[in-house]
């Protein structure tokens, strides 16, 4: 019996590699000669990196870069091992977990870190890429991502504009002919699970900015800024980004990607499903097993654990999911091709304890799923024979 294992990391607890090892575990103490398929899987957000690095092999670089508030830091990205995909998660160089709250704020925040972590992909040699935008600090439409690839952003005098959200309402001209001439022959995927455009009501400012640092007179500024700055990408380079869904993705820095890089905006989880190979690993499949940290109305919506069961329905593949949290809304799942949800926790357990357990309690929860499937397989059976 073949078992595709697709998780998500446990987030802040287990990587999406080590929940699988953990359900491998549980499978084998019921089906020890089963041939155990491990995918480790992510949706375009934190863990990305990590679970494609563990799934297809490739090494972890380290670089020096800027932070959201202009401080140099050490962030991470990854190099498949094709030697020439990298797998960058924004967030390493410009998310919102590495400002202090109180000094948190959108209007002054910059993704040039984000900029610096591309140009050291370049330079190893990388032309495919894998970019996660989840988790920003950041509101300034990627205009300092662009500045760290050598695009000049210029206000009337000729110099180059200040960095932050709130500095592009000075953006007067764009000059691409300095732009880093290796990303000229470069495939760029951004991962990207909202649709959100860049300005208005439901653009980057007003929808994310407040979780940022923004307030509301701050959220109206900056969707000014931004879209003053849509206004001159239209003139000056003839591309119009405002309403393109999924522009207003991290503080607008899916804009920037889709004008300066031409980026290709695909779902997270179908990005990470390419890459994996899954769908060859579920040919000849019984049974799939997936799952993630919590599992509610929202993982219907794109995430790791539906798209991970829809694939699976084009093979016929029945789908369990484990979670270490259910949550409101979960049923919505079922549409999506999962079959049934199975918590980790055994009984009233604190949330401390279940991370403590983690891997025992994924591997004993698997091991009861295994056995339950193999009963109704031998019943299924039993009744084609009377």
């Amino acid at each position: 019996m073949k078992v595709v294992i697709a998780p998500q990391g446990f987030k802040g607890n287990l990587t999406a590699l080590e929940v699988s090892q953990a359900i491998s575990r549980g499978v084998r103490h019921v089906i020890p000669d089963a041939v155990t398929a491990i995918v480790p899987m992510a949706d375009g957000g934190e863990g990305t990196m990590q679970a494609l690095v563990d799934a297809i092999g490739g090494d972890i670089i380290s670089v020096e870069v800027t932070d959201p508030i202009g401080e140099r830091i050490t962030a991470h990205w990854a190099l498949l091992s094709d030697g020439v995909t990298a797998v960058i998660e924004m967030a390493a160089a410009s998310g919102l977990d590495l400002v202090p709250p109180e000094k948190r704020n959108p209007l002054l925040t910059t993704t040039y870190g984000t900029g610096e972590l591309i140009r050291d992909a370049l330079g190893k040699g990388c032309r495919k890429f894998i970019i996660g935008i989840g988790g920003s600090a950041t509101n300034d439409g990627g205009a300092g991502m662009a500045q760290a690839l050598g695009i000049n952003l210029l206000n009337a005098k000729g110099k180059a504009i200040a960095p932050g959200g709130v500095a592009l309402i000075d953006l007067e001209s764009i000059d691409i002919t300095t732009t880093d001439p290796r990303l000229t022959d470069c495939d760029i995927l951004l991962a990207c699970d909202v649709t959100n455009p860049l300005c208005g009501p439901e653009g980057a400012s007003f929808i994310y900015g407040p979780q940022k640092g923004a307030t509301p007179e701050m959220a109206a500024q900056l969707d000014t800024a931004l879209s003053h700055y849509a206004d001159v990408i239209k003139q000056k380079l003839d591309i119009d980004i405002r309403d393109v869904p999924g522009a207003g993705a991290a503080g607008g820095l899916g804009a920037g990607l889709i004008t300066f890089l031409k980026a290709r905006v695909l779902p997270g989880i179908d990005i990470v499903i390419q890459a994996t190979n899954l769908v060859e690993q579920m040919k000849g499949a019984t049974l799939v097993f997936t799952g993630e940290g919590r599992i509610d109305s929202q993982t219907a919506c794109g995430k790791t654990a539906a798209g991970v069961a829809r694939k699976a329905k084009d093979f016929g593949l029945p789908v369990i999911a484990i979670t270490g949290e259910i949550g409101n809304g979960y049923p919505a799942v079922y549409k999506e091709g999962i079959d049934t949800v199975f918590s980790i926790a055994p009984g009233p357990i604190s949330l401390s304890q279940s991370a403590e357990m983690a891997k025992r309690l994924i591997a004993d929860v698997a091991e009861r799923a295994m056995r339950l499937f193999i009963c109704g397989m031998q019943r299924a059976t039993d009744e084609e024979k009377d």
